[in-house]
């Protein structure tokens, strides 16, 4: 009995030291000590090699490395946080706002990292996302979509049994899957920028090779068609959404939208009624002006 219990206690003892590791260089990131962040890594890395919480700490540590705020004057107002700048009539005359500049050496050490870590651990949809987050923060657009697309094919040979933080498994891997790529294909239509459209097209049709029946998606494909005024095409994906879910009314207000543009009043008017009968009451709303303009 008291060789089981030492026996326990020595297993237990390394599985604390194990987690010490995590927990160290979480203390160290917070207080933003590199230096003990490094000497963490290090130790961590020399006794478990392959510990996955190690390749996204690494990946932590490089990326925030890699980060430099720039303070900078301007005349057009910035986006986010900035001060503004007032002339002798108190008048504004610029903004002092800060800009995120990045360090290429640091981003590819940190890709290097999480890169192994995904190789070791696939199924690890946190590492995975990481990347991407990373990816869209650098503006590197075109490995941001290559990444997102690889995960979806990657959802079909895990049949989405996908693992997070400390290899926790995700519940209802599917939804969160496709919810989380919706909110960058958002991140993408955000920008403004047309020449992202076929980024947000390869994506969607990405999604829908596994997906088929995946809304979000027909509705994201049919944007990337209506914001080059190419109608036609955005409404066959919104018909193949309409035929999922005959209620759908957001999909039921784009087709309405799209008849609209294409002039073809009575269509229109037939969908905002639809729009209008399944809608909750801001698309209601809506709809009834829109019916009310078409009618003049």
């Amino acid at each position: 009995m008291r060789i089981i219990f030492i026996v326990l206690s020595i297993l237990f003892s390394v599985l604390s030291f194990a987690q010490d590791y995590k927990s160290d260089f979480g203390k160290y990131f917070q207080e933003k000590d590199t230096i003990k962040q490094k000497e963490t890594l290090l130790k961590w890395e020399k006794a478990k090699p392959n510990d996955a919480e190690l390749f996204t700490s690494y990946f932590n540590f490089y990326f925030q490395k890699s980060k430099t705020e720039i303070l900078s004057l301007s005349k057009n107002e910035p986006t986010g946080d900035a001060l503004v700048l007032l002339d002798s009539l108190n008048k504004t005359a610029g903004f002092l706002g800060s800009t995120q500049s990045y360090d290429a050496t640091a981003i590819k050490k940190a890709f290097i990292k999480i890169d192994k870590g995904i190789s070791l651990y696939p199924n690890r949809l946190d590492m995975r996302f990481g990347k991407i987050y990373a990816l869209g923060e650098i503006e590197d657009w075109t490995n941001f979509t290559s990444e997102i697309s690889k995960a979806v094919a990657y959802s079909q040979i895990n049949k989405n049994n996908w693992t997070w933080t400390n290899n926790t498994t995700k519940e209802a891997g599917q939804d969160f899957l496709l919810s989380s790529i919706q909110s960058y294909q958002v991140q993408l239509y955000n920008t403004e920028r047309d020449d992202l459209l076929p980024n947000m097209r390869e994506i969607a049709l990405a999604i829908l090779k596994y997906y088929p029946e995946n809304i979000e998606s027909l509705s994201n494909l049919s944007v990337t068609y209506f914001l080059i005024g190419e109608f036609d095409k955005g409404l066959d994906a919104l018909f193949k959404a309409e035929k999922i879910n005959p209620k759908d009314y957001i999909v039921l207000s784009n087709i309405a939208n799209g008849y609209k543009q294409l002039g073809n009043k009575s269509k229109a008017i037939e969908y905002y009624e639809k729009t209008y009968l399944y809608g909750d009451e801001e698309a209601k709303n809506f709809a009834k002006k829109q019916i009310a303009e078409l009618k003049k």
